[in-house]
């Protein structure tokens, strides 16, 4: 007993003995080693692997005519993911995106959208002509990509705005829907959008189609916007006028979502920036909402769930809140999908697990192509040096550009029976949009759009491949340097020890040296 109090007396002296500075420093390596794991950095993983990316992983059915005539033909799909140096952390990524993404410049032009039960909301176009340049060329048939934003999201966002200009860059049209109630237009019916709202994209398509008969369409969502967007695809199948679509980062499973977003406490800050978004949007309907659902219980809500609770589920008329997560969640369709559909995900995405991704489903259907890679975060994906563009938004040009010139896009094989709904688009002069959202003043002519209510059977189940798997490319010589990287990847006690070996080091060099002048007792 006495020995062990020795020890502990000499340590503590040991301690004493330390100057202040290298506390200092033991205390900046313990916050750095804290802030690694609690922001999952990979920079010394991607610098140990001499910062080569990591391979994407494709899930296709082996008999799939997607894969095989478009899928294998994309450089990108095939290639590595190679995050950005200084924001190789997930978390940095989708911070960096939100906050300032590095956008380009672009200029939408407005059209309102007046749907068949009082609702409105903004349709943002950038055409190739605004991009180009060359006002004086117009052809019908060059196509259309429909993009859905995100959960409080509209085309202001970063990520659309990469996204927009990209593809008319490459000689296209983009039209972004944004949701109700958001782009800066107000409510005008009961309905209210929301995770599995399909009507107002069903509706908007059938207009494009109806106006641009004889052009391609393709539809690209995100987030919310693809659980959306794969929802849409499964409940009408065949009968839709879409020649192709891509669903980015989708979190498929909402019931799963839910509980993974508040699972960990960096998880937590994203659920509760999500609630203030959300609760930002309930205030700019305040007179709505006081009507529709729980005013209060939207004001005290703390994280997604009772958002969704006090308000979603109220206005969608959904028992309980699990009842709306189950109903919404586009999981359950993806077997019903007919259209060629790259699907694309990041593992290390803070918002949307990899837990719900649908792998035999995707697997199951002939017409889905499923791209993870291992890093990327939510919808952020930034590459090269510089960090001015998202990998993502090139790897569906590709997708959609090979398809476009293959014999597989998708044609609406037959007119599927439905109701007219009365719509209306406004068709006087665009209303330039750049960083405010700006509602037109003008005539509008009175359009048809159809509803389709016709389910089909799902995909026969053949032959499943996945292709490359998410593990880091080995190298022999740096063994010793990989299996470090490793350890400091670890989220368990054994990583944070590490912190304290500096301060050990030091105190028991600092006792042996200066108390007993240890280097004069070894002459």
């Amino acid at each position: 007993m006495k020995t062990t109090d020795d020890a502990l007396a000499l340590i503590i002296e040991g301690f004493t003995l330390m100057p202040i500075k290298h506390y200092v420093i033991a205390c900046v390596c313990f916050f750095i080693i804290f802030i690694y794991n609690f922001l999952d950095f990979h920079f010394i993983h991607d610098a140990f692997t001499l910062f080569r990316g990591s391979p994407v992983s494709l899930t296709y059915n082996s008999a799939s005519e997607v894969y095989h005539g478009v899928a294998s033909k994309c450089r990108l799909l095939h290639g590595r993911y190679m995050a950005t140096p200084w924001l190789s952390s997930p978390h940095v990524q989708t911070t960096f995106l939100n906050f300032h993404g590095r956008p380009p410049a672009v200029e939408y032009r407005r059209k309102l959208f007046h749907a068949s039960d009082g609702g409105t909301f903004a349709l943002d176009w950038l055409k190739s002509c605004d991009v180009l340049g060359d006002s004086t060329y117009v052809d019908d048939k060059t196509p259309i990509v429909i993009v859905i934003p995100g959960l409080t999201s509209d085309s202001s966002s970063a990520y659309l705005k990469h996204l927009a200009f990209s593809t008319a860059k490459r000689g296209w049209n983009v039209v972004i829907c944004n949701h109700r109630g958001l782009g800066g237009i107000s409510v005008t019916s009961d309905c209210f959008y929301n995770a599995g709202w399909t009507n107002d994209i069903r509706d908007a398509i059938n207009h494009l189609h109806n106006e641009y008969p004889n052009t391609p369409l393709f539809a690209v969502g995100t987030s919310i916007g693809a659980n959306i967007l794969v929802k849409y695809l499964g409940e009408y199948g065949e009968d839709i006028p879409i020649a192709g679509a891509a669903a980015i980062c989708s979190p498929w499973d909402l019931l799963i979502g839910s509980k993974f977003i508040v699972r960990r406490t960096v998880q937590k800050f994203y659920d509760r920036a999500l609630t203030v978004g959300l609760q930002g949007y309930a205030q700019l309907h305040q007179t709505l909402f006081s009507r529709l659902a729980d005013w209060d219980g939207i004001v005290k809500s703390r994280t997604i769930r009772d958002f969704d609770n006090y308000a979603t589920r109220l206005v969608g008329k959904f028992e309980t809140v699990d009842t709306y997560y189950r109903h919404c969640s586009s999981a359950q369709y993806v077997t019903k999908v007919k259209i060629p559909l790259l699907c694309i995900n990041a593992l290390d995405d803070p918002v949307c697990t990899s837990e719900a991704i649908p792998w035999d489903e995707c697997r199951a259907n002939k017409n889905i192509v499923l791209a993870v890679t291992l890093h990327g975060g939510h919808l952020a994906f930034f590459e090269g040096l510089t960090g001015s563009s998202l990998w993502w938004v090139r790897a569906v040009n590709e997708f959609l550009g090979v398809l476009h010139s293959s014999p597989l896009m998708h044609k609406q094989k037959k007119n599927p029976p439905h109701s007219v709904e009365e719509s209306c688009v406004e068709q006087g002069p665009y209303v330039n949009v750049s960083n405010g959202m700006v509602t037109a003043i003008s005539n509008h002519d009175v359009l048809t759009s159809d509803d389709n209510d016709n389910d089909n059977d799902d995909d026969d189940g053949g032959p499943v491949v996945q292709k490359h798997a998410l593990k880091p490319p080995r190298i022999k010589s740096l063994d010793l340097l990989q299996w470090l990287s490793q350890l400091f990847l670890q989220r368990r006690r054994s990583t944070w020890m590490l912190s304290t070996l500096p301060v050990l080091a030091v105190s028991l060099y600092f006792f042996f040296i200066k108390k007993f002048n240890f280097p004069k007792l070894l002459k």
